[in-house]
This record gives structure tokens, C-alpha cells and sequence, in this order.
């Protein structure tokens, strides 16, 4: 897969292409089928598959900090890009100039000059452009004039449920990770790199690896059972806390901090992947460290009983006869 920043880095694809636009946050069930079906259409007119997202997310852009929370990170959404049939991810940085792009000047420009556009995949529910005036009929329309086909995405559904980013981000809040993995079909998980914190942990016999966050809004929220990846090849278990450690500073950054079992390895620096399996609580204050390092003891034990029951689980499970 080949990674775009910017239009102005887009060479004109003289063959042209097939498109899809969205902010695909958390590449669900739902995306991976537009692009499936993306991937079927350039196969057919032999043209490359070409991803359009934008970051930030056009509502972080208008909402700030009062944006929905997002279910992955830039680097995180590319990592998952680059296991699907995509040719090329274009990111468009969205600021002013973007957002005061006609509807009409959008799709000239950009989608017929810059992309040479043959075929387009979007939502039915698809807004772009300038006060939001861009929308399914007019790229229809555009498409008859400019030679190229728009087609619906539709829907996908699981269990009943049309599966999208707002119901597996409330699923998350909820503590719902069960559907949330339904309609994600994986494990959610966080990426990020291992820094050093007040090493407070170490100090009651419960040593932390600390991810930054990077944002104040998050889909989840409290302790959870979770396995570790991106160390040596293997897949540790342990328990984490999202939050802002409101025992110990209660500040405004949310960072991730995960005790894993039976390890002792140093791994600052690293690049990891914590997977959340099961939430046991939500984050609580406590009046001292002590009534903290007994909690961590119960979080402790209930994760280990939280992976015998899933291994168990998985055990019992009879295997998916194709």
C-alpha cells in the first residue's frame, strides 16, 4: 500500500481509479466490505483502489475537544489499511481550505483532475463540500458528466444491528467489548509506544508499561483484562487502567497502563498493541495508595479468572466448518 500526505503529493492518475471517501474510524465489518466491494470493481476495470480519509476527522475539526472520541489514531488506521486490498491511502490534512471547497469544486478538482476518478463507493448518506451541499444525487449527476460511476454502500448488519463507528464507540462505553469485537471483527485494541511514567507501580509490587493516550477523549474507560503484542513475537496477559489516574495526579491526559503477568522485561520504546478482552470495573478514586494496591490485587485476580473462562470458552467453541 502506498501512503499519500496531501493532495499536492497525489501525482494525476493518467489511467484513473476507483475511490472510496470516509473517515473509516476503526475499519469495522462495515468498511471492510466497501472495500472489498472497492477492490472487486478495480479488479474488473483494472484500475488501482484508492482510499480518501481526512485528519483530522472533519469533526474534530469543527468540534475540538467536544468531538466524538475516536476509535483509532492516525498511525493505528494505516497499520489497518495495510492488511486490506488497498493500492493507495490518500490522507487529506482538513483545515480551512478544505472545508471552504465547493461541493461542486471538490469533485472537479479533486475527484475528476487529480484522481481521473472511474468509479466511486460512498455511503448513500454522504454529505461533502461547503455547508454540507455535496451529496448522492449531485456526484451522480457529476458522474454522468464526467464519465464516472457512483455506487451506494448500503448497509451492513450484524445481530440485527447496522453496524457503525457510533455503535461500537457506545458498545465500548458501555463495556459492551463483545459486540464491539462482533462489529470491528477483531479484539479492540490501542497501539503505542511504551514510555516512562513515575514508575509509582513498582513502588506497591505492580509494575506498569505506560502508553500515552494522545487524547482526551477516549471510546473506553476503566480496568480491563488485556493481552499485550509487540514484544518478541508473543502475546502477554495482563490488566490495564485507561483513565487519569484520579488516585494519583487526576490530570486531564488519559494514558494507558498495563501490568503484565509473570514479566520483567524492559520495553521502553517499543511499539506495542494492547487488546481489551474483558472490563472488569470503571476507574475509581481512592483515599491512599494502600486502598489502591488492595484493589489492584481483586483487579488482578478477576482478570486471571476473566482468561481461564475465555480460554475455556474458546475450547468449548466447536471449530466454523466451511
Amino acid at each position: 500500500m502506498h501512503l499519500i500526505r496531501g493532495l499536492s503529493h497525489l501525482e494525476p492518475l493518467k489511467t484513473g481509479c476507483v475511490l472510496t471517501i470516509g473517515n473509516f474510524d476503526g475499519l469495522h465489518l462495515g468498511h471492510s466490505a466497501v472495500i472489498k466491494k472497492l477492490a472487486e470493481r478495480g479488479k474488473s476495470l483494472e484500475l488501482p483502489v484508492v482510499v480518501m480519509i481526512f485528519e483530522p476527522q472533519p469533526l474534530e475539526y469543527f468540534l475540538g475537544e467536544n468531538a466524538p472520541s475516536r476509535l483509532m489514531r492516525l498511525r493505528e488506521k494505516v497499520i489497518q489499511f495495510s492488511k486490506l486490498p488497498v493500492d493507495n491511502l490518500l490522507i487529506v490534512p482538513f483545515n480551512q481550505y478544505i472545508a471552504n471547497f465547493d461541493a461542486e469544486q471538490f469533485i472537479e478538482e479533486v475527484l475528476v483532475k487529480k484522481l481521473n476518478i472511474k468509479h466511486l463507493v460512498v455511503g448513500d448518506d454522504f454529505h461533502f463540500g461547503k455547508a454540507r451541499r455535496g451529496n448522492m444525487p449531485m456526484l451522480k449527476d457529476k458522474g454522468k458528466l464526467f464519465g464516472f460511476d457512483v455506487e451506494g454502500t448500503g448497509s451492513y448488519q450484524v445481530d440485527g444491528l447496522r453496524v457503525s463507528s457510533t455503535l461500537i464507540r457506545d458498545a465500548l462505553g458501555a463495556g459492551d467489548l463483545a459486540l464491539a469485537e462482533k462489529m470491528l471483527g477483531y479484539c479492540y485494541s490501542v497501539c503505542g509506544r511504551v514510555a516512562h511514567g513515575d514508575k509509582r507501580g513498582r513502588t506497591i509490587g505492580y509494575p506498569t508499561a505506560n502508553i500515552q493516550m494522545f487524547r482526551k477523549n477516549t471510546p473506553i474507560n476503566g480496568v480491563f483484562a488485556v493481552t499485550m503484542t509487540g514484544i518478541d513475537g508473543r502475546e502477554f496477559e495482563g490488566v490495564a487502567n485507561v483513565g487519569t489516574r484520579p488516585t494519583v495526579d487526576g490530570g486531564s491526559n488519559v494514558i494507558l497502563e498495563a501490568h503484565l503477568f509473570d514479566f520483567d522485561k524492559e520495553i521502553y520504546g517499543r511499539y506495542v498493541e494492547v487488546h481489551f478482552k474483558q472490563k472488569i470495573r470503571d476507574e475509581i478514586r481512592f483515599q491512599s495508595l494502600d486502598q489502591l494496591k488492595a484493589q489492584i490485587v481483586k483487579d488482578v485476580a478477576e482478570a486471571k479468572t476473566a482468561f481461564f473462562s475465555l480460554r475455556h470458552r474458546s475450547i468449548d467453541t466447536p471449530p466454523l466448518m466451511i
